[in-house]
């Protein structure tokens, strides 16, 4: 079954060609990496998916649905999740509050109902600590629960992040380099986490990184961008032995 189908997609900004003509499907279940160097379109594609902004021309299906063009908020509800390369919690918020954050689109209570603690809001309270509770622990979080997110080891904030986004209940989430500014034990940890990830939460995954350990020892298969076009795509071992990739990206 395909989760993400994307097809012809591109942008342009001015007279700049950020993203052309890119073609990719994603099959549920799979953790697939979208990798290339700097500046080679990579995070503009994750806008265009999340809502961010908004194609210039192409399409998006998740599902079988057609999202494109639709808000951040309508795609989140839709199924798409997403961390940042620069780690963006609620650093003055508790880890669990972070983690509750990300329960909108299950547990709901109107304005009136938190103003006047009517028993609808201490029931949807309870359940959301709960559920929270249950995420954290997947993560080995929950012995932090009570501490400020800003407080907690570089390691953690990442699995936090991980944590709140898939506590929106996403089809497909997206890791925007999780392991820029990690250390070989923590990105091996990290390994281990979206493994853990994918396998518990039965989640499709899309992956941007450029630690390529960590791609080859995740990714199943791999779609490679330079100056926004496609330069290569297939299974991960054969796209990193290609020789434009290596040109291109690690260079010669």
């Amino acid at each position: 079954m395909t989760m993400l189908e994307i097809n012809n997609l591109g942008i342009s900004f001015g007279g700049l060609r950020a993203v052309d003509n890119l073609n990719m499907t994603i099959q549920k279940d799979e953790l697939y990496g979208l990798i290339g160097p700097n500046g080679a379109g990579k995070t503009t594609a994750f806008n265009m998916l999340t809502g961010v902004y908004k194609p210039t021309d192409g399409q998006i299906l998740l599902d079988g649905v057609d999202i494109t063009g639709k808000s951040t908020v309508e795609i989140n509800k839709m199924g798409i999740a997403r961390t940042f390369q620069n780690i963006r919690l609620f650093n003055k918020m508790s880890v669990i509050d972070n983690v509750k954050a990300g329960l909108h689109n299950d547990y709901k209570y109107s304005t009136w109902t938190a103003i006047f603690r009517l028993p609808k809001y201490f029931r949807t309270e309870r359940a959301m600590d709960e559920r929270a509770t249950e995420l954290l622990k997947v993560f080995g979080l929950d012995f932090y629960r009570d501490a400020l997110a800003s407080n907690l080891p570089y390691g953690q904030q990442r699995k936090l992040e991980i944590a709140r986004a898939l506590a929106t209940s996403p089809k497909l989430l997206l890791l925007d380099e999780p392991a820029a500014g990690m250390n070989p034990n923590e990105t091996q940890e990290l390994m281990d986490t979206i493994k853990l990830v994918r396998k518990n939460f039965d989640m499709t995954i899309l992956l941007i990184e450029h630690d390529m350990k960590l791609v080859s020892g995740i990714c199943e298969r791999l779609t490679v961008l330079n100056f926004g076009k496609v330069l290569a795509e297939g299974e991960t071992s054969e796209v990193l032995n290609n020789p434009e990739v290596i040109a291109a990206y690690i260079g010669d």
